[in-house]
């Protein structure tokens, strides 16, 4: 699974309100080599929730990836640097094996050979 992936994910128990961002709990990850394409970041770039995509990151240990704080938009443009960290997060660092929790509940959606298992019980719906 992706961090843009986990970026996207929320818990949709009935009743929750607060299901969102799962935090990551990750037992095995990897980086695959991804192609870099700077326009689909610069894209991507307003509809990711940036302290959640950092509290992804740093739960894998790669504290410096990243800054706590997004950067200005306006300044994608010039800085190659910030854009190939950002693609490294988001794109090449998949976590294989842990599980997703949900903030409010506790509940945990596993995540098995890269695949979140988002699947409620009856008693969720």
């Amino acid at each position: 699974m992706r961090l843009l992936t986990h970026n996207m994910l929320a818990c949709n128990i009935k009743g929750v309100t607060n299901g969102y961002p799962l935090r990551l709990e990750a037992e095995k990850w990897v980086e695959k080599e991804v192609d870099f394409n700077a326009d689909f970041l610069r894209g991507v770039f307003p509809k990711i929730e940036w302290p959640a995509l950092v509290g992804a990151v740093r739960s894998l240990g790669c504290h410096d990836l990243l800054p706590q704080d997004a950067p200005n938009p306006s300044a994608l443009d010039s800085d190659d640097d910030f854009l190939r960290r950002f693609h490294r997060a988001l794109l090449q660092l998949h976590v294989e094996e842990g599980a997703l929790v949900c903030p409010e509940t506790g509940r945990r959606f596993p995540i098995s050979k890269g695949i979140p298992n988002m699947l409620l019980h009856e008693d969720e719906v």
